[in-house]
């Protein structure tokens, strides 16, 4: 399957049935990465019944999973019982990314005492993988762990939620983002990473925050240079 046909992919598709034992949680966590890989598109809607049919299961706890990401505000509710990803907007592509570089420099650089030289060997082999991946789903979850590997070694369990939050919030933007500019044909999309592992090597806190901030808007300087008509689309959409 080529890269364009996986991302026009609806994530509906990619979820899997559910088994009966911790449903409610698993709906939720099957539903999380999906967003947090880019896994729906801005103004997706979802019905409870639908997606309670697609994972068979019942509708009572996808409507609980799906009120917990509302809360989470990585959907929205509209009405009809509807819930809906939010739609796009430039304002809102800002506003996450300038919340994510904010949070996530601070938990890199609080991560750095703790960071092992394996942990190190394991940042730069996620790196490999991520560079050897053709698959956007492939990308996404090594971006994902890439990240992830750093900022569980913060121990800050107030800010690591807010981060997760983050990510599914700009689930949206990254896959807008790589339909307009594949992440297979441009080197950047590891670039950085490499330059994250070689400054937390060197213990350079401040490089460390340049390269992953840089890394962070990567996606959002793309939708800043769309089309004017790319944002009329999300404007006609609402």
């Amino acid at each position: 399957m080529q890269s364009s046909e996986i991302w026009a992919e609806s994530g509906l598709e990619q979820l899997a049935p559910i088994g009966r034992e911790t449903v409610q949680d698993r709906v939720y966590r099957q539903l999380r990465v999906a967003l947090i890989c880019g896994g729906f598109d801005a103004g997706e809607v979802f019905l409870a019944g639908d997606l309670a049919s697609r994972l068979s299961v019942s509708s009572m706890p996808v409507r609980e999973a799906l009120a917990r990401l509302v809360s989470e505000r990585a959907l929205e509710a509209m009405q009809n019982r509807r819930v809906r990803v939010p739609l796009l907007t430039l304002e809102r592509a800002q506003d996450i990314a300038s919340a994510r570089a904010l949070v996530e420099c601070d938990l890199a650089q609080r991560a750095m005492a703790g960071l092992t030289l394996a942990d190190l060997d394991t940042l730069h082999d996620l790196t490999a993988a991520y560079e050897a991946a053709r698959d956007p789903r492939d990308i996404a979850q090594l971006n994902h762990a890439f990240h992830f590997a750093i900022y569980a070694k913060a121990g800050s369990p107030v800010l690591l939620p807010i981060v997760e939050s983050l990510w599914m919030q700009a689930g949206p933007f990254v896959r807008a983002a790589a339909r307009l500019h594949s992440p297979l044909s441009d080197p950047s999309a590891t670039m950085h990473h490499h330059g994250i592992v070689q400054s937390l090597r060197a213990g350079d806190a401040a490089k460390v925050a340049q390269e992953l901030s840089a890394d962070i808007q990567r996606a959002f300087t793309i939708l800043e240079r769309a089309a004017p008509e790319f944002w009329q689309a999300q404007a006609e959409a609402a």
